[in-house]
């Protein structure tokens, strides 16, 4: 171990990691999980991904990158043939008034998860490079899609839609996100498992606006969608959002069906989303059934007086 490394950091790392490896024993099911989640390992400031031989961080304070060295000097001989990429996001440098100069981005690489394979790509505009706070709400979508038709909207680089069909041997599976570059990857993804997917580029209103005249309808729903605000200011206008999204999103669920509804604004809490989804029922006429609540991962731990920290709220309906 680095003898340069401060105490405080490296023993909260190795805490950390242990927490991961020894007690969850994420390395047997993925070699991509979040390594350290800010305030919930103790380290305010700084999120960890691994994925497979690299580390990748992202810095929310000064302080945290300023440490950079120490940081990556400590987590080192716990993965001792990684690389290491890291990142601020242009909204925290300048709060922060740090100039982060990222290396230069790995080219896509290809991490495991449940046996299902997918391409990553660290560096992108979206987040540390895959959202691993759903792997296991993505394994237990599965459970729910066999011979079933399958829709996935704000499906991102297609992880929920490649579930459906490679695990969950889902009838048909249509992926819908406005980002073209997400679905591209959603696409290489769906390859690298062997499955045929529908991914769509398009805006979400406008796509079911359009085919829900139609009479199309599908037995399973996910709606992911980005996070809505990081401004408690904006939050009557996020609610709105998801208010929206909620009640279109429901009218594409068919009688009896599942619709599964994630919110991952932490500054939303999990009664407020609630209120929201019930809310979108009324509006449309449909009778919701709650059967479970979910969030991420267990290497997304929080602390009980960070209510923050559990920012992803997923709540899995049936509907009628």
């Amino acid at each position: 171990m680095n003898r340069s490394t401060p105490p405080f950091s490296r023993g909260r790392l190795d805490r950390a990691v242990e927490l991961r490896r020894e007690f969850f024993h994420l390395d047997q099911v993925t070699d991509a999980y979040r390594l350290v989640h800010s305030e919930g390992d103790d380290l305010s400031g700084l999120v960890v991904d691994r994925f497979g031989s690299l580390i990748v961080l992202e810095f929310f304070s000064a302080g945290m990158y300023r440490q950079r060295e120490h940081i990556q000097a400590a987590l080192a001989p716990h993965y001792p043939d990684c690389q290491f990429y890291w990142f601020a996001e242009e909204h925290v440098q300048k709060q922060e008034s740090i100039d982060c100069r990222s290396p230069e981005a790995p080219p896509p690489f290809t991490i495991t998860e449940h046996g299902l394979r997918f391409r990553v790509a660290p560096g992108s505009k979206h987040k540390t490079g895959f959202f691993v706070d759903q792997r296991d709400n993505r394994k237990l979508f599965a459970t729910f899609c066999k011979g079933k038709r399958v829709l996935d909207l704000c499906c991102n680089t297609g992880g929920f839609a490649v579930y459906a069909k490679a695990m969950g041997e889902a009838e048909d599976v249509v992926g819908v996100d406005l980002d073209e570059e997400v679905i591209a990857l959603a696409q290489k993804n769906a390859n690298l498992n062997q499955v045929r997917i529908k991914f769509t580029q398009a805006d979400l209103f406008a796509w079911l606006r359009d085919i829900l005249p139609s009479g199309q309808r599908f037995d399973v729903v996910m709606l992911d969608p980005a996070k809505q605000t990081r401004d408690r200011d904006d939050i009557p206008l996020a609610l709105k959002k998801y208010l929206d999204m909620n009640r279109l999103a429901l009218l594409s669920v068919a009688p009896g069906g599942l619709f599964v509804t994630c919110s991952c604004t932490g500054l939303v809490s999990e009664e407020t989303f609630l209120d929201t989804i019930r809310r979108a029922a009324w509006q449309t006429v449909r009778q919701i059934q709650i059967l479970h609540l979910s969030g991420a991962g267990p290497d997304h731990p929080f602390m009980a007086h960070v209510a923050e920290g559990r920012y992803l709220k997923t709540v899995w309906c049936r509907v009628d």
